[in-house]
């Protein structure tokens, strides 16, 4: 006779996964609960009163403040499996005055992922990163989560002098922008076809993490009007993430040179979360062919 044995390690997975799921549910309603509490009436315009008994805010007033129901709110307080869309979770940022790192707490709490990433366009760095692009020794750049571009070192002007760059009008200093729009900037990169194709799939994928994808979408729009190379790029919809990379430019003085390019991501204290790319000449003969250039700044 037959005899069917039950997998026991089927069953252990849905319990791991369903204890998983309710502690992350109960992590999400005692982190609500401590950061409304923290609120005084006062911080968001209510009267503070003598009679109140409980620390902060009430559930009512919260839920008033964030546009939901108060039931719907109590529900999550109490670790309840319901469903939270990234709107609702945004007004909760917006009511419970959430920093960026809570922001990014309450979203991998409520939806086990990260949160989408804001789009902000600054038009400073701090001095922290300002000096420490100017201590690389070759280029270095800093841009926004849209490719624009808002700080660089001395090097990075030699390196891009004969473009334009710094001086080009703000809304054209972006690096996708220049990639198309600028013929002098594809006379000098022997691999064009090949770095354009990478961009326009690494924006792509920029553009789906951001919280707000309207400024994304203008640049796109803009471009597809322009270029006709990136308007069939762009509708290829290819993704792709390249933290780091070879690149190729040809130097007026010195010819076909190496880059290694790494962009590393930098959080400032204010929360904005920007690209810093360092360049460094391939090790060998392109690294001595141009030390001389960049050590003139």
């Amino acid at each position: 006779m037959e005899h069917t044995v039950p997998m026991p390690h089927a069953v252990t997975c849905r319990r791991v996964t369903d204890t998983s799921r309710s502690s992350g549910r109960v992590e999400l309603a005692h982190f609500l609960r401590s950061r409304r509490e923290r609120l005084r009436p006062e911080d968001v315009g209510l009267p503070s009163g003598s009679r109140r008994r409980t620390p902060g805010l009430r559930r009512e007033e919260l839920a008033r403040l964030a546009d939901v129901g108060v039931s719907w709110y109590t529900w999550l307080e109490q670790g309840r499996d319901i469903h939270v869309s990234e709107p609702l979770l945004e007004r909760l940022v917006v009511a419970l005055r959430l920093t960026p790192t809570e922001r990014l707490h309450l979203f991998a709490l409520a939806h086990g992922r990260p949160a989408p990433m804001p789009v902000r366009s600054p038009e400073s760095v701090s001095d922290a990163l300002q000096r420490l692009l100017d201590a690389h020794p070759f280029p270095a750049l800093v841009s926004t989560r849209r490719w624009d571009i808002i700080a660089w070192n001395a090097a990075a002007t030699v390196l891009y002098a004969d473009l334009g760059f710094p001086a080009s009008a703000p809304e054209e200093r972006n690096g996708l922008w220049a990639l198309f729009m600028n013929p002098d900037r594809r006379a000098r990169m022997p691999s064009w076809e090949e770095a354009v194709r990478r961009a326009v799939a690494g924006f792509r994928m920029d553009a789906a993490r951001a919280a707000d994808r309207s400024e994304f979408d203008a640049l796109a729009e803009k471009l597809q009007a322009a270029s006709p190379e990136f308007a069939r790029l762009w509708h290829e919809h290819d993704v792709v993430e390249t933290p780091s990379m070879l690149k190729v430019l040809i130097l007026p003085e010195l010819g076909p040179i190496e880059f290694e390019n790494v962009t590393l991501t930098y959080s400032e204290p204010d929360g904005r979360e920007l690209r810093v790319s360092f360049y460094a000449p391939h090790p060998g003969p392109h690294l001595e062919r141009t030390r001389a250039l960049f050590q003139r700044t």
